[in-house]
């Protein structure tokens, strides 16, 4: 008596006889996946993957397999970018740069803001409704030479510098988080960079990623202390930050680099001692109520400048 001929599953056109150690379907070379013992089908190895809990690091972020920093790269770009379009277009650090409270006449001039605004002019920035400059300024940068934020004396140095330390602290930081987690954390610590520059001195215009990255230096250093490896180096590494804060006082907004220090440290503080067993819901949440209270500052911050 003749056997019967049996086909592949998914080609049925294949003759062969060897089959799935796990679902005993016949596969062909095509479908065949290396298993510990014989093969499987492409099916039973893609429920074996979805069924492997994925590996995530302490701070809830995934082990990716890629060490490919995306959103580093990204951020990076975007501040570039942005840089490019203010050499073609330099009225945009005006127009989105962090100004808490101004006056700008009909050809665009600004001037110090005055409680009740002033004839002929406008009243501009945040005390105005204009949040998003609280977000947007941080993707801008100094612009080369003089500006109407005064005296440049670095001019594109200002991005360059920026741009270096978030390559470097950024890929360390998203590999820890993951890249949702470390999205918001940049953000936060930008917007909390930005409302304290609203808070301290509203009259300053401000530009930069610089709170951000400040933000970044806190997280490098919460995540290290949570990781318990040697603190000498990170220690330096901060203070290096700090004295860079000082240093930079006299060009740079450094109400920007301690708000978005602090901004950052809370925000990675959160991620890293959240109970495991609720550890996302914490995470997010902890978020959530910081955005809340940077608002709420801005709120009250707004009521005593128009007050």
């Amino acid at each position: 008596m003749e056997a019967a001929i049996t086909t592949c599953y998914r080609h049925p056109s294949y003759e062969t006889y060897v089959s799935c150690t796990r679902c005993e379907r016949f596969i062909c070379p095509d479908c065949m996946r290396e298993a510990a013992v014989g093969h499987h089908c492409v099916e039973c190895v893609k429920e074996g993957r979805r069924s492997v809990r994925q590996a995530r690091t302490v701070f809830g972020g995934a082990v990716a397999r890629s060490a490919v920093p995306l959103v580093t790269y990204v951020l990076m770009g975007l501040n570039i970018l942005v840089y490019l379009v203010e050499l073609v277009r330099p009225g945009v650090v005006d127009r989105f740069g962090m100004t808490g409270a101004g006056l700008a006449g009909p050809d665009g001039s600004q001037y110090v803001y005055v409680s009740g605004g002033y004839p002929g002019l406008d009243v501009i920035g945040v005390v105005d409704g204009e949040w998003y400059r609280l977000l947007t300024s941080a993707f801008l940068h100094l612009p080369p030479g003089e500006s109407s934020l005064g005296p440049v004396p670095f001019g594109v140095l200002h991005i360059v510098f920026n741009m270096y330390a978030l390559w470097n602290l950024g890929r360390v930081v998203e590999e820890q988080l993951g890249r949702v987690r470390y999205l918001a954390l940049y953000l936060l610590s930008a917007l909390g960079g930005s409302v304290l520059v609203y808070l301290i001195a509203p009259l300053d215009t401000a530009v930069g990623a610089s709170g951000a990255v400040f933000g970044l230096a806190a997280a490098f250093y919460v995540i290290n202390r949570r990781l318990g490896r040697d603190m000498h180096a990170v220690n330096r590494f901060l203070a290096g930050f700090l004295v860079w804060m000082v240093i930079s006082a006299g060009f740079t907004s450094w109400q920007g680099h301690l708000g978005g220090l602090l901004t950052g440290a809370l925000v990675t503080v959160v991620y890293a001692y959240a109970p495991a067993e609720r550890r996302t819901t914490v995470q997010a949440a902890g978020c959530v109520v910081l955005f809340a209270v940077l608002m709420l500052l801005v709120v009250l911050k707004t009521s005593a400048l128009t007050g």
